[in-house]
């Protein structure tokens, strides 16, 4: 996987090709009802020769929608191109793309050590992984529910038995965390996602640090379903995707730790690295180095990184992201052209 991974204080991951200057959105308000604004170093996106044939999405739930929005926007400009998208986990992409079954592979976590490994032992090179859009994963807690926030520590407590946050006790109570009246005694019903998902284990890894889920974790399918479950749940919490926000949940201010501030899940604190559980969403690719993509998956990510594929992304809940990303994206397929605008764009 031909990538590095530098700190953006939650341990994000940035190819090795993106700029040194610090990634920032912009956005024209401060809350969470901000409009992201698309780079406008990005280019439009303009039809290209000769492409056709099927694409096939497979891996991350999360990414069900905006994978759909792309193919959906892709077809705009070639609508001879068939699309198929199936999400059912990040840990289904990299099968996917070894097999060739996949033309790309969606994910919500980096690939695992192993998973690159059987890739590189059937091609003999890595994968490469693309940020293509930056999520924040959200805890969310039932529309009436009075807390104000929660550090990582808390939320291992709540989720985890391990509590290798170091949080001196089990929290299992609402009361714990200082909510009184009929709060006070209820039970805290926890939510969340399946092993398969991607954003189980990120969870796990940024959440729990490593540590196990309780067995009274009750695991769903998809991203939507948990936070439904919260919704219709009163005295429950969930983790999801940003994107997947409702009016029958809130979504909870977290801290990296009792003396840092509790910050909302909003754009501008997106890829600042000042909300503990910001990460990139990525698509996965089999790229030989020094060879050329075909013209229907070079002409997809070009549509990606343009400024009509990162509108996608801000349509679907996400962050876009900067021309220097989408530059070092492209870049990392052997895709030198800068996303700047043309003249008269």
């Amino acid at each position: 996987m031909r990538l590095v991974k530098t700190p953006l204080r939650s341990a994000a991951v940035v190819l090795a090709l993106s700029v040194a200057a610090p990634c920032t959105l912009a956005v024209r308000a401060a809350d969470k009802s901000s409009v992201t604004l698309v780079d406008p170093a990005l280019s439009a996106y303009h039809r290209a020769a000769g492409v056709s044939g099927a694409i096939k999405s497979v891996g991350s739930d999360t990414m069900n929608n905006l994978m759909t929005l792309w193919a959906e926007g892709f077809k705009n400009f070639y609508p001879s191109v068939r699309a198929e998208i199936e999400g059912k986990g990040s840990s289904t992409a990299p099968p996917a793309l070894i097999v060739g079954t996949a033309t790309f592979g969606p994910m919500s976590r980096d690939m695992k050590p192993s998973e690159i490994d059987a890739f590189e032992r059937k091609y003999g090179y890595k994968p490469v992984l693309l940020p293509a859009a930056i999520d924040m994963l959200a805890v969310y807690v039932h529309r009436d529910n009075p807390l104000r926030s929660l550090t990582l520590a808390e939320l291992d407590a709540i989720y985890s038995p391990h509590r290798l946050g170091g949080y001196r006790h089990d929290l299992h109570a609402w009361g714990q965390l200082g909510l009184a009246g009929a709060w006070r005694t209820r039970h805290i019903s926890l939510y969340g996602r399946n092993a398969a998902s991607g954003t189980n284990g990120y969870f796990k890894e940024k959440a729990l640090l490593g540590g196990d889920f309780k067995e009274s974790v009750k695991e769903l399918p998809g991203s939507s379903s948990v936070v439904q479950a919260v919704a219709a749940d009163r005295y429950s919490i969930g983790y999801s995707g940003v994107g997947f926000a409702s009016a029958g949940v809130r979504a909870v201010p977290l801290a990296f730790d009792a003396d840092s501030p509790a910050v909302p899940p909003a754009p501008r604190f997106a890829a600042s690295g000042e909300y503990p559980l910001a990460r990139f969403l990525w698509i996965a690719v089999n790229h030989q180095p020094g060879s050329q993509l075909d013209p229907l998956r070079r002409e997809f990510i070009k549509y990606v990184y343009s400024r009509e594929g990162q509108s996608d992304v801000v349509k679907d809940g996400y962050f876009p992201v900067t021309r220097a990303m989408a530059a070092a994206s492209l870049a990392a397929v052997g895709l030198g052209e800068s996303p700047q605008s043309p003249a008269g764009d």
